[in-house]
């Protein structure tokens, strides 16, 4: 018998087609497929199904029970709960984290349909499995990036065309536009016309050229009201190096703006005249003896007392002596040019500092001698003092300065005290009087060339030691002590540093002198480290800013504490204000560099420096030190009060400690710890001692 079965071929081979074209349709979509006998627990799976599991052929073996052991162990009670529903509801679906064969976590997303029997009795479950590793990595990173963009700082996205496309609540509730008010528009809407052209050219050059651009910047809100802002403005590119947006982030620093004024204003200006006070006039002076070394033109200070004054506030009071000084104050203004400066150094002593005045110094002194007159004459008038005509009288002391070096580096208060003298030379010819300070009396020139040469010595004999000076906590315990350099001269004896550090900062030898001091203290460390009284011990130690800005300090730093195998924590550098006015990008660097492997930052003389505060949340220090001009008078002077609690202030909200130096009566520790400052150091506790009176110290506390 023959049985045509051309018609059976022809099906068996369509078949196989639709299969084949099955399989490379799956294939190309990465799912893989499974049919799981629910009676025997053995599944038929595809390739691309053995694959998502890290497996490179179909394994002999399969079910429920080996797919279990894959799943992540956290999702594997939410594994049997979804079959198990799957039963009930004939639909299966979850989400669940797998271990690949190669021990790799990845995502997977399960689809399955439950086939019953007769009975209703569950026998298989069709369905398919595919990896969404990459989906879930994307969802990761849209929700940190939402995170991001709801942060405290405000923040603008614009098209390549500046337009703005999005911002979050933060640019809302400092700009005071709203969403739908600011999409569709040019952030020109917040400019505040305080800048010129030329700020925005050379931003915007800026970010053309390097991709970012960052800085202070003036914006206007809403409702009109001009705020400081700083600013960051990044390009964000395409892979053909196109701009495609640009994205700002702000924060608005009015209050950190407001606290430099306050304390530049109390730290810098007379609060009764309002007058710089004598900080200010040894800044500007330091720049004027610069400018007259640069031009060759001379200077001159005036220093100018009042006649009789104590006699007034013994009569009238002294709220009629403040009238007075106001008043003094004003005329004495009114006498000078315009690039000059008015002083007040307290009570009635003032200073008048002339610069660009001739480059020949008796016609300078001419110069000079015509204002000194005219400022004789002014305060001659009479003074309205409330209800009182009030007579008075200067006594004028006057020293030229020129682009001599004769000097040094305490020139500015030499030549403060040459005006005071000649003052008191003045007073002494009868009141009412001009003198000028005699200069033939120079003889600390011989004086620093011969310290200098002997400086250069010092290092190489071992005449440097270090004293510690203890640091105490609110509780009367040691948390530490600063290193101070001594100069243990072979016949002047022992010389403070403050008589040859500016010298050894001038010559170059402050790099060797601090080198030593480093690796110094970390010797010490490594002793400490074997005592336990010691052992928690912070050690400060001071680095001047040439030191710092060496291209090798960080190395120099990481070397010493590894040679000496001593806790990176244990070591703090204290660093000054004026640190920060060169290369604030290198500074931050180095300072992070250093903090990453422990070391501690501490800002010494706080408050005295020059440096814009808006660095200070990007410095990443520890402490602030209040310093001792500050502390000196903080029992009694409203000004220097007012200074240390916003110093204060301001560590707390920047989370960052306080440490005032200069403590030397149980009256400034009492007041500094009623304002928030519960670490100290000064004569109150120890004068700066060497190391073996240190340790004895400790052990008798």
């Amino acid at each position: 018998m023959v049985e045509d079965i051309s018609e059976q071929k022809l099906s068996e081979e369509y078949r196989e087609i639709a299969e084949n074209r099955l399989n490379l349709a799956l294939e190309a979509s990465d799912i893989g497929v499974w049919d799981l006998d629910l009676i025997h627990d053995k599944a038929w799976r595809s390739l691309k199904h053995d694959q998502i599991f890290g497996y490179d052929s179909l394994q002999p073996e399969w079910g429920e029970a080996v797919c279990l052991q894959h799943v992540a162990p956290d999702d594997r009670e939410m594994f049997r709960q979804g079959f198990k529903d799957a039963y009930q509801t004939g639909k299966l679906f979850f989400e669940c984290q797998i271990i690949h064969k190669d021990q790799t976590w990845h995502w997977i997303n399960v689809h399955g349909r439950v086939l019953y029997n007769e009975s209703a009795e569950p026998m298989r479950m069709i369905g398919t499995v595919s990896d969404i590793t990459a989906r879930k990595m994307v969802e990761k990173e849209m929700a940190i990036a939402a995170t991001i963009f709801n942060s405290q700082e405000g923040m603008t996205v614009t098209d390549a065309d500046k337009l703005i496309l999005r911002v979050n609540n933060a640019f809302t509730r400092i700009s005071g536009y709203s969403q739908e008010e600011a999409v569709g528009k040019n952030p020109r809407i917040l400019k505040s016309g305080l800048h010129d052209e030329s700020f925005y050219q050379a931003m915007w050059e800026s970010i053309d050229t390097k991709g970012v651009w960052e800085g202070e910047i003036w914006n206007r809100r809403k409702n009109g009201d001009v705020y400081p802002e700083y600013l960051v403005i990044t390009a964000v590119k395409d892979k053909q190096d196109r701009v495609v947006n640009y994205v700002a982030t702000f924060n608005d620093i009015s209050v950190i703006k407001a606290a430099e004024d306050e304390i530049r204003s109390l730290a810098y200006f007379d609060p009764l005249t309002s007058l710089p006070n004598r900080r200010l006039l040894m800044d500007r002076l330091k720049q004027a003896l610069a400018s007259s070394a640069r031009s060759g033109k001379e200077g001159a200070l005036l220093f100018l007392d009042l006649d009789n004054f104590k006699a007034l506030n013994d009569t009238l009071g002294h709220d009629t002596g403040d009238l007075l000084l106001i008043q003094v104050a004003e005329r004495l203004q009114a006498c000078v040019r315009e690039g000059d400066t008015v002083a007040r150094l307290g009570g009635d002593e003032f200073v008048v500092m002339l610069k660009d005045l001739s480059n020949q110094t008796l016609e300078a002194a001419a110069q000079t001698e015509i204002i000194a007159n005219k400022i004789l004459e002014s305060l001659n008038q009479p003074y309205l003092l409330g209800s009182h005509i009030y007579n008075n009288s200067p006594s004028i002391g006057i020293t030229l300065f020129n682009n001599q070096e004769s000097y040094a580096e305490n020139r500015g208060d030499d030549l403060l005290k040459q005006a005071d003298i000649a003052m008191y030379q003045a007073k002494n010819a009868g009141r009412n009087n001009v003198r000028f300070f005699d200069m033939q009396m120079q003889k600390n020139i011989m004086e620093r060339a011969a310290m200098e040469a002997d400086l250069r010595h010092a290092l190489a004999e071992n005449q440097f030691s270090l004293f510690y000076q203890i640091q105490i906590d609110k509780n009367n315990h040691v948390i530490g002590a600063e290193a101070l350099i001594r100069w243990e001269h072979p016949s002047n004896g022992l010389i403070s540093p403050i008589d040859f550090i500016p010298l050894a900062e001038e010559s170059g030898l402050i790099l060797p002198i601090g080198k030593w001091v480093l690796e110094s203290a970390c010797q010490l460390l490594r002793v400490w480290q074997q005592n336990d009284l010691t052992r928690q011990l912070i050690l400060s130690i001071n680095v001047s800013a040439k030191q710092f800005h060496q291209p090798d300090f960080v190395d120099q730093v990481c070397s010493a504490v590894q040679n000496h195998a001593v806790p990176s924590n244990r070591l703090k550098l204290e660093l000054t204000e004026s640190m920060f006015l060169d290369d604030i990008e290198d500074t931050i660097e180095k300072m992070n560099s250093l903090k990453d492997i422990g070391i501690q930052f501490s800002m010494d003389d706080f408050g005295t420096g020059y440096s814009s505060l808006q660095y200070l949340k990007r410095l990443p220090i520890h402490q602030l030190k209040i310093d001792q001009s500050f502390v000196r008078e903080i029992a009694v002077d409203g000004s220097d009060q007012a200074i240390v609690r916003t110093i204060i202030a301001m560590a707390e909200t920047l989370n960052l400690n306080v440490i005032a130096e200069g403590v030397e009566t149980d009256e400034q520790k009492q007041f500094l710890l009623n304002i928030g400052c519960s670490q100290y150091q000064g004569y109150l506790f120890s004068k700066p001692v060497p190391i073996e009176q240190f340790e004895l110290l400790l052990r008798t506390r």
